[in-house]
């Protein structure tokens, strides 16, 4: 049985529409009261003047139409009452073809302009990530970069939070709403949920750093393509070799995946120690569920938990974990 909406819409009531709003990508307002613009596009249509029609022949067709021309066109075209013998000669253009103009060179897209997430975007992510020695010159390498159409939708870019002299770093997959609004990664519900989880073992935002593969928020939050992500991925990767923790910590499959290459779904995943090479050296990293997921799936925090305790045992100083 269906329960009707209640008459009078509670404290509690708002805050679950307004989070299934956020849920849906609506974080704006057009107007107090809704309007239907189908209606109105069609009012608009009626008012709309007809367009003028051309002048009638007797036999109920416009002069200018092809095939129907009226007397004076034909004899015209024809030379007849005229006084001569040929037609007159036609004024048609030339076929003859003009040199083409020289093509300018062509330029990479401006501040607004879509691009195509081909190679091309790819290798300038490479040459971007690769010229930035410190976090701040990535971070402004990525304000500046206009090789994903990610950042045409996005409010911020979420690029960090957190220390970035820590020994355990964490990267999720994409900001959500509430990141994008703020510019810090990790703030709504899921961030919370990772702050009690880090109170829970002795850390807090300021023993760790965090970080997203993707930098800049998906319309509506869905999932980053393939091209998007493997267009930021230079830009992670290289944001991971600055910072150079111990412990790499992938918070959900996605990121997991994005940087060790990994095909096991995070169930088989997790809990597991991996290797995640910077090219300088190896780097210990370990999979985990992301926040997320654990507020869908409940029963799956013993698990998470299980994986903290062993991040704990890291920061104490062990250096065999139990597994």
């Amino acid at each position: 049985m269906i329960t009707p909406p209640p008459a009078v819409l509670t404290h509690r009531h708002m805050e679950a529409l307004l989070e299934f709003l956020q849920g849906a990508g609506v974080d704006a307002f057009l107007d107090l009261d809704p309007v239907d613009r189908f209606a109105q596009s069609e009012q608009d249509a009626r008012r709309a003047p007809m367009p003028p029609a051309g002048p009638r022949t007797p036999m109920g067709q416009t002069g200018h139409q092809f095939g129907h021309q009226t007397a004076p066109q034909v004899a015209a075209l024809s030379g007849r009452g005229t006084g001569q013998g040929t037609p007159p000669p036609l004024n048609l253009p030339s076929l003859t073809a003009s040199p083409a103009a020289p093509m300018a060179p062509a330029s990479g897209p401006g501040p607004g302009q879509a691009v195509i997430p081909g190679e091309e975007a790819v290798r300038s992510a490479r040459e971007a990530a690769r010229s930035a020695a410190t976090l701040e010159e990535l971070k402004a390498c990525l304000a500046a970069f206009r090789g994903c159409n990610l950042q045409l939708t996005a409010k911020s870019l979420v690029f960090s939070d957190g220390n970035p002299a820590a020994r355990l770093m964490f990267v999720g997959e994409a900001p959500g709403s509430e990141e994008d609004a703020t510019g810090v990664p990790f703030v709504g519900r899921s961030g919370k949920l990772l702050d009690r989880m880090l109170g829970a073992i002795g850390l807090d935002r300021t023993s760790v750093y965090i970080a997203n593969v993707v930098p800049w928020r998906p319309p509506g939050n869905r999932t980053p393509t393939p091209q998007e992500t493997e267009i930021c991925r230079p830009f992670i990767a290289r944001q991971i070799e600055l910072v150079d923790p111990d412990v790499l910590v992938f918070l959900g499959a996605a990121s997991a995946k994005a940087l060790t290459g990994a095909t096991d779904g995070i169930r088989k995943m997790r809990g597991r120690w991996m290797q995640y090479d910077t090219g300088r050296r190896k780097i210990r990293a370990l999979a985990t569920y992301h926040p997320a997921y654990l507020l869908r799936s409940p029963l799956e925090k013993r698990l998470a938990w299980r994986d903290f305790l062993t991040l704990r045992q890291v920061v104490a100083g062990d250096n065999h974990p139990v597994e």
